[in-house]
């Protein structure tokens, strides 16, 4: 479950209106067939991509390799599999879904596919997706819930937020000193992933300062995705309107000295430094962090003290990124 834990944290903030979700395959020898997790909407559920690459390692048929689509590989394994499956375990970080949708349900096909055991770590809260479990013990597939229970619902946090409100994340980019302004911090693999998940974002937040000094986009041209709706927080309404934030088709950009606007947004990222950390404190659920091996000795993070708890972290490149809450 570690396994399939940090596999899905690579594409935590991708999967928007979906979960980020991990899944592991283990031989009946215990030996590692698969890790795998879902990379983004409406792309193969993390059960799924992970069948698909036990499926090769079990029958070294690689055709299965060129299919896209879910329904595709479904109908693929299920034609083919012959029993390869069979004493075969799968852990996931959160209940198989139920429900055919974009995609098939997970917990038909691992039912119809006769595996032996399922580790489950957090249940589905969805209604519409849930029981997923009912329906592999009707099956006879032994499940078993609750595995790594706090850290597979640290990681399913934010669909569960945003199901039922909003999810707000806080990003910022530093070097080594704590410094984060002077140019580029990130390398090119961290703005990749930074543009990738403004692309599924549906509002970005930024502060004035940041916007006049900056003139930024804040588009996700990196990645060829659309750009989100900015809120800049400003007491301040006049900007200089050829800044490129304000002229990009189909974004709405909205001036205003306070956050009520959130409600009317699902998933939030604001992006700042010490300032913004200390006006959104009571806002944010998540942090996001990009840290550079590099030092400047310019400005950045002041006066400000803060404890976090580190959810999960990982190198992408020369960086270090790292996905956190606030310590209460």
């Amino acid at each position: 479950m570690s396994l399939a834990l940090k596999e899905a944290w690579k594409y935590q903030g991708l999967t928007y209106p979906n979960p980020a979700v991990g899944c592991v395959i283990v031989g009946k020898n215990n030996e590692l067939l698969a890790v795998n997790a879902h990379q983004k909407a409406g792309s193969p559920h993390a059960e799924v991509m992970a069948l698909r690459d036990a499926y090769v390692k079990l029958t070294n048929d690689s055709k299965i390799l060129s299919i896209a689509s879910s329904n595709n590989i479904h109908t693929y394994i299920l034609n083919n599999h012959n029993n390869c499956f069979k004493d075969i375990s799968l852990y996931t970080t959160l209940e198989p879904c139920s429900h055919i949708g974009e995609t098939p349900s997970c917990a038909s096909l691992i039912s119809d596919l006769r595996i032996k055991k399922v580790f489950v770590g957090f249940n589905d809260l969805n209604i519409e997706a849930s029981c997923g479990n009912d329906i592999l013990r009707k099956n006879g597939v032994e499940v078993i819930e609750s595995l790594l229970e706090r850290e597979c619902e640290e990681l399913a946090h934010p669909f569960n937020r945003w199901n039922k409100e909003k999810f707000v994340f806080f990003k910022w980019a530093q070097r080594l000193d704590g410094s984060t302004n002077d140019g580029i911090i990130s390398s090119n693999a961290s703005r990749n992933n930074v543009h990738a998940i403004r692309d599924v974002c549906d509002l970005l937040v930024i502060g004035g300062n940041t916007v006049r000094l900056d003139r930024p986009s804040l588009d996700a041209r990196l990645v060829n995705g659309k750009a989100p709706d900015i809120l800049i927080i400003s007491r301040e309404k006049d900007f200089d309107e050829t800044i490129p934030l304000f002229n990009i088709d189909g974004r709405k950009v909205i001036i205003a000295d306070n956050f009520s606007i959130l409600n009317e947004y699902k998933n939030i990222m604001i992006e700042g430094s010490s300032k913004m950390l200390k006006l959104s404190r009571e806002v944010v659920d998540y942090y996001l962090c990009y840290i550079a091996p590099t030092m400047k000795n310019s400005n950045g993070f002041d006066s400000i003290e803060e404890k976090f708890i580190i959810l999960n972290i990982r190198q992408v490149e020369r960086d270090i990124i790292m996905w956190m809450k606030r310590e209460l």
